[in-house]
């Protein structure tokens, strides 16, 4: 079943939830933010009046609003089915406190006459061979379970009414379901609740839990339904107010920016500033650190390899916008944690990972991916200028530096000279040193060697040299204490750091006699096709390759401009890009803007910003793609990258 588009997403610690903009629940994740998934469907309706069932979230006759609690992760959705004039507002939230969905139903009847409203719910797990689903009905709700797990959704007052538990989608339409069983094995199961007759101008309530169970430590029905009656206990008003007050009082201490509210366009931008600081935690693995690109969008991968996983290099573009807003500590368990617990062996990081560490699925590696972490873990040093960090990171660092090192030496054909054995072993193993640098690029498009990924590795080799500038002065200050230093230790940070210098300079050149077309007048994104890419500019900020005013870099400018820029003011990742349809991207217009910051260019800036701004959905979430005729997501709504991207952008413009 296609679920491509995530409107509103939700959650705590342990539990993240995404729904529609009608409010129907897409997603269910528990005990972290990208594993496990337990939700195929879970459809509501109503029976007004012995009517057919009409689906809360899919009716011709509803109107729908949709809205947050300010500066919340609480999520409100109005309903008016103009049929029966019967408005329901429903409120969806998981509390700080307890790992359980919290679902409220108020119905108000706007008509005439009476109105005598059923609420049912058609509920859906993922399935398999080795975690087959079954249901159970109980009094005020049902339980659906497997080998491994189960969700039960349970009213607080209110009786089931009626249940199906078997063929229960060939009924459900009609508004009434009926079953001899209370237990069965079907995976889609329904129940129904009476809310009553309701006289107009009336209002009756109806509350829900969704309460998830991983069978290890409770797995007997007795201790399940023990639970779930407790469950029941839980004080509604009590719970919402203080999830309020909770992401309220996060989003104090971490909305850094003074941001004006002057104007609805003022607004729009504090409203994504603050989503993107609500979003990331529902995105993090507070046990490792991991960082998910965003939930989930396409589980069978019908447009795209899916996105619930964490790529290191996308995690780096993150932390460095979390440093921004106070997520500090967030940021140094990603290193700290994440980073060390994922690095290969050799000193790599493969493509990409479970947020709690385990390798994900991958089709290659991307060098990239091993020099941001480099880069990132420095540039949080220099944020936070905190030692101890450096000093617990810095063997992971040298790690993944000498892997870096091996790279350029097979892509560079760097030798020992006085060497010759070695040399005479490299010369008769030149096809497999040249298998050694192949790479897919940033884009996970082009397999070979690509600028982007050149450069970053140059700014990792930069960063580890002012590593070692910071160490050596480290060591002149106990050898001042001690009157003993360590000379060996000295020597080599010394001998590495002339070589990072040295390999530096013959990066710059490699890439200036084969990046850079001479009959186009600008830099090429590889070695192969040569087109125009967006990620030039990461030769530029962040990597720093070269500066914004060098003329062949604002040729290059000049040559994006000319090809990747569209009618609407955003830009295209690359020539000839297909992917979902070729629809400019926010990352990449963003990346513009940081070039133009980094030419002084504030307004040419703030003209990619505003189109982040208004392709923004109405609840402040970045889209990773944009339709250019309706300016609204095209693909991935509340892409993490992107809502960093958005956050070194605003910072730098000083808002």
């Amino acid at each position: 079943m296609e679920k491509y588009f995530n409107d509103a997403i939700i959650g705590n610690k342990s539990i993240t939830a995404s729904f529609t903009k009608k409010g129907e629940l897409l997603r269910l994740y528990y005990q972290q933010p990208d594993y496990r998934q337990f939700i195929h469907y879970m459809y509501a309706g109503l029976q007004i009046n012995d009517s057919a069932l009409i689906k809360l979230h899919d009716d011709i006759n509803n109107v729908y609003h949709q809205y947050f609690t300010k500066d919340t992760n609480i999520l409100n959705t109005e309903i008016k089915n103009t049929y029966f004039n019967l408005k329901v507002n429903q409120t969806d939230f998981v509390p700080i406190r307890q790992n359980v969905l919290v679902k409220k139903y108020i119905f108000t009847n706007e008509n005439t006459i009476d109105l005598d409203v059923s609420f049912l719910v058609h509920s859906s797990l993922l399935t398999d061979e080795n975690n087959a689903v079954s249901a159970m009905v109980i009094d005020f709700g049902m339980i659906q379970y497997s080998h491994d797990y189960m969700l039960a959704l349970v009213a607080k007052e209110n009786p089931v009414l009626s249940h199906q538990i078997n063929d229960t989608s060939s009924n459900i339409d009609t508004g009434k379901i009926q079953d001899k069983d209370y237990i069965g094995m079907a995976a889609d199961s329904s129940v129904s609740y009476h809310i009553g007759n309701l006289k107009p101008g009336e209002t009756k309530e109806i509350e829900f839990y969704l309460y998830i169970q991983e069978n290890k430590e409770i797995y007997k029905m007795h201790d399940v339904l023990e639970k779930i009656e407790q469950i029941k206990k839980i004080d509604y008003e009590k719970e919402l107010n203080h999830t309020k007050s909770y992401w309220r009082k996060y989003v104090k201490e971490h909305a850094k920016l003074e941001l004006k509210e002057e104007t609805e366009y003022d607004k729009k931008i504090k409203n994504i500033y603050n989503r993107s600081i609500l979003l990331f935690p529902l995105l993090t693995n507070e046990q490792t650190g991991g960082i998910q690109a965003a939930v989930e969008i396409d589980e069978e991968k019908t447009q795209c390899g899916r996105y619930a996983y964490c790529w290191p290099r996308d995690a780096v573009f993150i932390t460095r916008a979390m440093d921004l807003v106070g997520m500090e500590k967030e940021t140094e368990k990603f290193y700290k944690s994440f980073c060390k617990n994922t690095q290969s062996k050799n000193g790599m990081w493969e493509q990409r990972f479970y947020t709690d560490c385990r390798l994900a699925p991958c089709w290659g590696y991307q060098i990239d991916e091993t020099a941001s972490v480099v880069y990132g873990a420095y540039m949080h040093y220099q944020k936070t200028k905190e030692e101890k960090f450096l000093k617990d990171n810095v063997k992971m660092m040298e790690k993944a530096t000498k892997y870096l090192e091996k790279y350029i030496e097979n892509l560079l054909a760097i030798e020992e000279k006085e060497d010759l054995v070695k040399k005479e072993i490299l010369e008769n193993k030149k096809e497999e040193r040249e298998k050694i640098h192949v790479s897919y690029d940033l884009w996970e498009m082009h397999e070979g060697v690509s600028l982007y990924s050149i450069a970053s590795i140059f700014s990792a080799f930069q960063c580890m040299i002012k590593v070692y500038e910071y160490m050596n002065e480290q060591e002149e200050k106990e050898r001042q204490k001690t009157k003993t230093p360590n000379r060996l230790k000295q020597e080599v940070m010394l001998k590495e750091k002339e070589k990072l210098q040295d390999y530096s300079q013959k990066i710059k050149k490699y890439v200036l006699e084969n990046f850079y077309d001479e009959e186009r007048k600008t830099f090429v994104r590889n070695l192969e096709d040569r087109q125009i890419d967006i990620s030039i500019l990461g030769a530029i900020v962040p990597f720093e390759l070269f500066t914004a005013k060098e003329k062949k870099v604002q040729n290059s400018v000049e040559t994006i401009d000319l090809n990747l820029r569209t009618y609407t003011g955003g830009y295209k990742r690359f020539e000839q890009d297909h992917y979902r349809g070729g629809n400019p991207w926010t990352i990449a217009t963003l990346w513009r803007a940081l070039y133009y910051i980094e030419l002084k260019q504030y307004k040419k800036a703030k003209e990619c910003l505003d189109f982040v701004i208004h392709s923004a959905t109405e609840h402040g979430y970045i889209a990773e793609q944009v339709d250019n005729q309706t300016m609204q997501p095209a693909w991935v709504i509340g892409l993490a990258w992107a809502h960093a991207m958005f956050i070194l952008v605003l910072e730098k413009l000083g808002h």
